[in-house]
């Protein structure tokens, strides 16, 4: 029997617990994380910001006394303040002050990423929020109970900050979506999808300011004001979402880095033996680029949960890499894309060239839920290799970007797609399809 103790139990830590109850309960589990709860998600935020969904039970998928059920031992509400690697040792401090020092065998890195804390004055006035942890969004909604705010801030566009800005105009505020980039979702999607959206959130109402520094935040105690290098914006409330950054203060002077996160091999594993890194603090193998990334992502710390808890209980497993593959729905426009976008393989020195096509979902006899479907390939005309896809549509497209992520991580070129056994039923889709069509 091995003692392994897991530091946080986010997406990814609490992955790495289950797997190794379920499958090696003969083994030790001892776990510490500052939060008050497991396993919030995050992702369903927005839903219950905007009243989309009724309240926040359903965002929990894992309880501390479940943990505990199967033989878990759960230390919550408690900071890790050092970690001694040589001698193997973890300490830590509960929120009444008593003192934890567990001895481990393996060690579980899961401290998660935290938002960017820009560095301008005012930042620190009250109502001006970051949203990240389930204590986060039920403070900004206990907020929003007060009538008098009515203008509120948005300061990034990227998902989260996109999401916010569909949830607050939906409950009836005005709402400025700012950002130093000239469009929203710039790092997931092309032009051509990138202005479908910033055309969606505008027939919504949402107003759209890009190309704007933040400069200061001013106000009297309250925030009351957002001032950019180009204009000033009333705000009752500011939310600032202009990413995130990995947690590793517990490691960064013993493990080696890459992008300030924790260099992991494709076992978790990082550069000290018995020491594994999970989640939002660790690199992955992305495979779009066949190299080591930094890519934040709910399913990606979920899957390397797994991967490292069967390694430290000596079942070896590796990760197959990941291709980045992510989705956004606003307003019914869904949009999802996988790997590289033109821009970025062309930033990276691909010979990269994209090829779109759009059609509509069902033949145009099928007179009621038939819309449009916007699909882009990018590949690159060296090898013929996939190396992107993005597809936009009201429909439901989203199962449709898993084949091209599962394309990218395989090297399948272009050309194999483009007699693709894809079946045809007008309920479905068109005899001829739009990813063959693409292709």
């Amino acid at each position: 029997m091995s003692k392994i103790v897991v530091v946080g139990a986010n997406h990814a830590g609490t992955a790495a617990i289950n797997t190794i109850l379920n499958n090696y309960p003969e083994q030790e589990v001892v776990v510490f994380d500052r939060n008050s709860n497991i396993s919030f998600l995050g992702c369903g935020m927005a839903l219950w910001i905007g009243k989309q969904i009724s309240g926040p039970e359903g965002l929990f998928y894992a309880t501390k006394e479940g943990l505990e059920a199967k033989g878990a031992k759960i230390h919550m509400e408690t900071e890790v303040e050092k970690i001694d690697f040589e001698n193997k040792k973890v300490y830590a401090t509960g929120k009444n002050g008593e003192k934890y020092e567990e001895s481990y065998d393996k060690l579980i890195l899961s401290t998660g990423s935290l938002p960017i804390d820009l560095n301008i004055p005012g930042k620190d006035l009250e109502n001006v929020q970051f949203v990240k942890l389930y204590q986060n969004a039920e403070e900004v909604i206990k907020k929003l109970e007060n009538k008098d705010i009515k203008d509120i801030v948005v300061v990034g566009a990227g998902y989260i900050g996109v999401e916010l800005a569909e949830a607050f105009q939906r409950i009836g505020k005005n709402v400025e979506l700012i950002d130093l980039a000239d469009s929203c979702l710039s790092g997931y999607y092309d032009k051509e999808f990138r202005d479908l959206m910033n055309k969606n959130l505008a027939d919504n109402g949402i107003n759209l300011n890009y190309g704007e520094k933040v400069l200061e935040i001013k106000g009297n105690g309250k925030v009351e004001e957002v001032v950019t290098d180009k204009k000033s914006y009333k705000a009752d409330m500011v939310i600032l979402a202009v990413g995130f950054v990995p947690n590793t203060k517990s490691g960064k002077e013993n493990l080696e880095l890459f992008k300030n996160a924790y260099r992991v091999d494709l076992t978790q594993k990082t550069s000290m033996e018995d020491v594994y890194a999970i989640g939002d603090c660790a690199t992955v193998y992305d495979n779009s680029i066949k190299d080591t990334n930094y890519i934040a992502l709910a399913t990606n710390a979920v899957r390397s949960g797994v991967v490292a808890a069967h390694n430290v209980c000596g079942t070896k497993l590796e990760s197959v890499g990941v291709q980045g593959s992510n989705g956004i729905s606003i307003y019914g426009l869904n949009m999802v894309s996988t790997g590289l976008t033109l821009e970025k393989a062309k930033r990276l020195g691909y010979n990269a060239v994209a090829t779109s096509y759009e059609d509509l979902q069902k033949p145009g006899f099928i007179e009621h839920n038939n819309d449009k479907v916007l699909i882009s390939i990018v590949y690159d005309m060296d090898t013929r290799r996939i190396l992107g896809a993005q597809i936009a549509s009201k429909q439901d497209i989203s199962m449709g970007i898993h084949m091209f992520s599962l394309a990218i991580q395989e090297g399948v070129t272009i050309d194999k797609l483009k007699l693709l056994d894809i079946f045809f039923l007008p309920h479905f889709n068109q005899p001829y399809n739009y990813i063959t069509m693409a292709a």
